[in-house]
């Protein structure tokens, strides 16, 4: 489902869509009240949402269909790189972040990686991230429940890496990274690899670098 205000954004992101066959769009909605209702009635594996929309911003929209259909992964498709935009649709549950400025490539390469949860954060957003959570960060680290190994790989995870990437530098398979990951997240309770990142970094379990 795509969802923005401006017809000439939809069509816009609607040409790229369409450039890949592995992507069917299914319906598209002006604002984030009809997001909600046509979430609801198509049952989308993947929204594209705009932010600043009328009614219903784009952050309120994905907080409300996370809660009702946590299935569903939503990307957040703005032009600002706005790290406030960018913490805040991460918090409401949001699976990724796009610019409308990027080349069709890198947005065909990214939706297929989220949509299989293997889309790593840009290195540009996760150094970011990484800068916004040290911030915020109060806790006192608390035990941690993963294996020495899994701390590296949830490190790698929080620097933006893929799983390939992961692979290389810790000279393992990529499968095993990704069994990894899976006994990570189900340990920590989480469903993808940005809860994992935002979890990590709320722990104090490592810091971040930069």
């Amino acid at each position: 489902m795509l969802v923005d205000d401006h017809a000439h954004a939809r069509q816009a992101m609607r040409a790229i869509i369409q450039m890949e066959p592995e992507f069917d769009i299914v319906c598209e909605a002006t604002n984030g009240r009809d997001a909600i209702a046509l979430a609801e009635q198509w049952m989308p594996d993947l929204i594209l949402m705009d932010i600043n929309m009328p009614q219903l911003d784009g952050l309120e929209a994905t907080k409300i269909i996370k809660e009702r259909f946590p299935y569903v992964k939503i990307v957040m498709v703005t032009v600002s790189d706005d790290i406030t935009h960018l913490f805040e649709a991460l918090k409401k549950g949001a699976q990724g972040y796009l610019l409308k400025n990027l080349n069709p490539v890198s947005w065909h390469e990214y939706l297929r990686a989220v949509a299989i949860d293997e889309a790593p954060m840009s290195r540009e957003v996760a150094v970011r991230l990484l800068q916004e959570f040290s911030s915020i960060k109060t806790s006192v680290p608390e035990h941690s429940p993963l294996t020495a190994r899994e701390k590296q790989i949830l490190e790698c995870v929080a620097q933006g890496k893929s799983n390939r990437e992961i692979s290389e530098s810790l000279a393992i398979s990529e499968h095993t990274v990704k069994n990894h990951l899976k006994n990570i997240l189900h340990k920590l309770h989480l469903d993808n690899r940005v809860q994992l990142m935002r979890y990590a970094y709320e722990k104090g379990w490592f810091r971040g670098r930069t």
